[in-house]
């Protein structure tokens, strides 16, 4: 059922009503009592955009009661859902427990919640957050000068990313 502030936007907007928001003498519609109009600034400059919304759902409202009444379906617009949500919902349908995989979500959104908690109070200490500043720095720069700076030790990184790689995903790269 419409609530009763649904059923007199509807009859506001219907174009059988008079001035005074009561129906016009037809033997169908129904008399509802007179609406005061909005005294604020702010809601006469949204009363367009609101009565154009409800005219709009008012319209929807009487094809769907026309169409019930007439035995058909109401005509609604078919969603399709993308790609990645059908391949989730496959893979959630393949996994046997369940309960086992939601438990371990929510640990992991727990843990997720801590470490950052634990990050932040690691920060907040005055010379730690310099310390391991310092100490990323310093790895990266021998990280690259390992494995970045001359060409050998280039082209066995890539190898090892490679055979990694294949071994993650299970096939030849």
């Amino acid at each position: 059922m419409a609530s009763t502030a649904t059923a007199a936007t509807c009859a506001l907007a219907s174009p059988s009503l008079g001035v005074e928001g009561r129906a016009a003498a037809a033997p169908h519609s129904v008399g509802l009592p007179a609406l005061h109009a909005p005294t604020n600034l702010a809601s006469l400059n949204r009363q367009p955009l609101e009565s154009w919304r409800s005219t709009a759902y008012c319209r929807k409202l009487a094809r769907n009661v026309m169409a019930m009444a007439t035995g058909d379906a109401p005509a609604e617009v078919a969603t399709e859902l993308p790609e990645i949500v059908k391949t989730i919902q496959e893979a959630w349908d393949k996994v046997e427990d369940k309960y086992a995989v939601s438990s371990l979500a929510v640990a992991v959104v727990i843990a997720l919640w801590g470490s950052t908690g634990m990050i932040s109070a690691i920060d907040r200490l005055p010379v730690v957050p310099g310390v391991l500043e310092l100490v990323g720095i310093g790895y990266t720069g021998w990280f690259a000068y390992r494995n970045l700076v001359f060409k050998p030790d280039r082209e066995a990184l890539i190898a090892k990313i490679k055979s990694t790689y294949s071994e993650i995903i299970g096939s030849s790269y």
